[in-house]
């Protein structure tokens, strides 16, 4: 069958390899796609990303399975266009999708529903916003109300980063926020202390089957310092999530979730991400939803996952996941995010990426920012721009396989954090 995947990043890349080694697979698309999946006769990029067009393509290709990546096309209705028009598709609608297109939304939501979480408010004056900063003081977390590619969120520790944090996103938009409907709006919410991990379930809108566990690290440098990202490196197993944390998420959180949705008149299908902050007694709280995999979650899950994903995904669509059990890899899987010169303020574009080595069971480079030029060489084109991935009995020996492989990789001005899986260790 065809399979289609929507996006263009790492998740993307990823997505097409796993769907790829599916014996049902003969032919996997993926739009518009970027150097890495341009580079492997195993996919065919397809350069459209306007979404009646691409339906009207997957129409006429007979696309069997469409499966879709980022954020931004599940916000603009993709998965609603294509079931209009008897497609399947794995992906929330865009009134489901408004749990992570809109922070707003899944805030109200999660408080209707007694789901754990930060208090918050929500503010579209600035001034109003820097009152209620000086009331709470910090550190205090700032969120942009829309779609800003993992950027979107503050972990101000002074006054100052909370002040500039709200002038970014409600003046001056620097973050780039794609703002929903009624202008720039940010939610501002009390600190949580404690450990973040990520928790990806799939859903049929009434079903739950959950992934791997897993943990990444969003700040840009080494010992979780400097500015946030949208993540550079992850590994699964997560070892923070115990089974009691895994049970409480899926009681406290997950099925709430569910339930909620389903209550509300809209049910949730497709990849539910829930960004959790576990506290010293075990005791979780819901950080964020997204709604879709992570990035770069998806890279190391998806090496640990043995189970047919095309299969899954069927299921998922057919709302057949209570008949599904997926099977796992026993080893670590560990990747690290290559950046580009200047990332994440102003990552530089146009370097020439060499030293890249062949696929791997056991090693993928997953391409996210790159493109390859008239010559065929690729080259960078965004923030992050690969995710070398490896398998290894241990988070050590991935951490040494891992950086094995990145240091033979070559473009100017890279940088990698070199201590991606420290908490694994630690815990």
């Amino acid at each position: 069958m065809k399979i289609l995947v929507i996006g263009g990043g790492g998740r993307e890349h990823a997505l097409a390899w796993k769907l790829a080694h599916s014996p049902k697979a003969t032919k996997v698309f993926v739009a518009p796609g970027n150097g890495g999946t341009a580079l492997s006769n195993k996919y065919e990029n397809v350069a459209i990303t306007d979404v009646v067009q691409l339906r009207e393509w997957a129409q006429a290709q007979k696309i069997a399975l469409t499966v879709v990546g980022p954020e931004a096309p599940l916000a603009a209705g993709v998965v609603d266009e294509f079931r209009a028009h008897g497609l399947k598709v794995f992906g929330p609608t865009k009134a489901a999708a408004q749990l992570e297109s809109s922070k707003a939304f899944s805030k109200a939501f999660m408080r209707r529903h007694g789901i754990p979480t930060a208090d918050y408010d929500t503010f579209t004056d600035p001034v109003a916003a820097h009152a209620f900063v000086e009331r709470l003081g910090a550190p205090i977390v700032i969120k942009a109300d829309g779609l800003a590619a993992g950027k979107g969120v503050v972990v101000a520790m002074t006054l100052q980063e909370a002040h500039d944090a709200v002038d970014f996103m409600l003046v001056d938009n620097k973050y780039g926020v794609q703002h929903n409907d009624g202008g720039a709006r940010v939610v501002i919410e009390e600190f949580l202390s404690g450990e973040e991990a990520s928790f990806i379930v799939l859903c049929d809108g009434k079903n739950v089957v959950a992934m791997a566990t897993s943990q990444d690290h969003k700040r840009l440098k080494d010992g979780d310092e400097g500015p946030n990202t949208g993540g550079m490196g992850a590994y699964s197993p997560a070892p923070v999530v115990t089974a009691d944390v895994h049970a409480r998420a899926m009681r406290e959180i997950i099925l709430p979730t569910i339930r909620g949705m389903e209550k509300d008149g809209v049910p949730f299908t497709g990849f539910l991400y829930a960004g959790l902050m576990i506290d010293s007694n075990g005791h979780t709280k819901t950080l964020e939803f997204n709604t879709r995999m992570g990035d770069p979650e998806t890279q190391p899950i998806l090496m640990r996952l043995k189970s047919d994903l095309v299969e899954v995904l069927l299921a998922a669509v057919d709302g057949k996941l209570d008949q599904v059990e997926l099977e796992w890899d026993r080893r670590t899987a560990l990747g690290v995010v290559m950046a580009a010169a200047g990332y994440p303020e102003a990552p530089r574009k146009g370097d020439a990426i060499s030293g890249l080595p062949a696929d791997a069971d056991d090693a993928m480079v997953f391409h996210a920012g790159t493109v390859l030029d008239e010559a065929g060489v690729p080259r960078t084109s965004g923030g992050r721009v690969l995710c070398v991935t490896v398998l290894a009995d241990s988070v050590k020996q991935a951490q040494q396989k891992v950086y094995d492989v990145a240091r033979g990789i070559h473009f100017d001005g890279a940088q990698y954090r070199r201590d991606i899986g420290y908490r694994a260790i630690k815990n």
